[in-house]
């Protein structure tokens, strides 16, 4: 819901290589923030900056904007690889998830303000919520079943309901049935697909698919104390390990992985802890200072 209350003082500032980390990476994790990068020699920096500063005004805190003067502030802009002026980049959770370079129309700013601002979310207007979020306190009681006997009759109401969806699909999953939780979350509308809450469950679905198919524990835990750079063997345990709701511990083995050599098979390390990260509620407090800890180590 928009936040009538921000002030342009509270949502539009101007950033340093400083104040980065704590200004842009740090205030992602819970709102998307947009990174204006300019310098007052730039004759299309003149125009694009207030169109953003009026789009973002326009959606009253649900996004943030930090200006960055690269004349005054060259470090980040360098590590980001800013190339020309105008640049601007989109960070959600830590991390930069879209972005452009040179002056846009308004309608064309105001569509990207607009879409950057709906990754943070907005709250659900569902004549059914009540119905919801009784079901959604069976499951969180242990009452699988009759939790997913809920979320189907809510879905007979509304068939375009994604918490409704993403209810089933935590049901199933909680009564060990992955394939049928599966074939649910293939079945969703094409218009609630990209639903956090249901990519959320697509990505936790592949982790416990992918669990599957790991060596015990136990066996994989001697193999990383014998050997704390076998990258191989601490991904599989990370895997394992989240199948089994160990999220920390997985994250931890994932972050030592990627601070050991962040290269390694691609950046399998930082690839695997997205996906951890997208299986998780974005306000978990694993994802939270996992994103963190992963971010300090990037722009370090």
């Amino acid at each position: 819901m928009m936040d009538l209350t921000a002030t342009p003082e509270t949502h539009i500032i101007d950033g340093t290589d400083a104040t980065f980390m704590a200004d842009v990476v740090d205030a992602s994790m819970t709102t998307p923030v947009i990174v204006d990068f300019w310098a007052p020699w730039c004759g299309p920096c003149k125009s694009l900056g207030p169109a953003i500063e009026a789009a973002v005004t326009k959606a009253g805190g649900r996004v943030k904007l930090v200006k960055i003067d690269t004349d005054a502030n060259q470090q980040i802009a360098a590590q980001l690889r800013v190339q020309s002026l105008p640049t601007v980049y989109a960070f959600w959770q830590g991390q930069p998830v879209d972005g452009f370079q040179g002056a846009l129309p308004p309608s064309e700013v105001d569509a990207f303000v607009t879409k950057i601002a709906d990754m943070g979310g907005e709250a659900e207007d569902d004549g059914l919520a009540d119905a919801i979020a009784a079901a959604q306190q069976m499951l969180d009681e242990g009452a699988a079943a009759d939790a997913a006997e809920t979320f189907a009759a809510i879905l007979q109401e509304d068939p375009q309901s994604a918490p409704a969806y993403a209810g089933l699909v935590s049901a199933y999953l909680a009564l060990d049935d992955v394939d049928q939780a599966e074939a649910i979350l293939n079945g969703a509308p094409a218009e609630i697909s990209h639903d956090p809450a249901l990519e959320a469950l697509a990505a936790r679905i592949s982790l416990l698919r992918a669990a599957a198919n790991t060596g015990p524990v136990a066996d994989l835990q001697a193999k990383v104390e014998a050997d704390p750079a076998d990258h191989a063997a601490r991904l599989e345990l990370a895997t394992a390990l989240s199948a089994r709701g160990e999220t920390q511990a997985a994250v931890d083995h994932l972050l030592e992985s990627f601070r050991l050599d962040p290269s390694w098979n691609d950046g399998a390390a930082k690839a695997q802890l997205f996906q951890l990260f997208d299986a998780l509620d974005p306000k978990d407090p694993v994802a939270l200072t996992g994103r963190r800890k992963l971010s300090s180590m990037i722009f370090a």
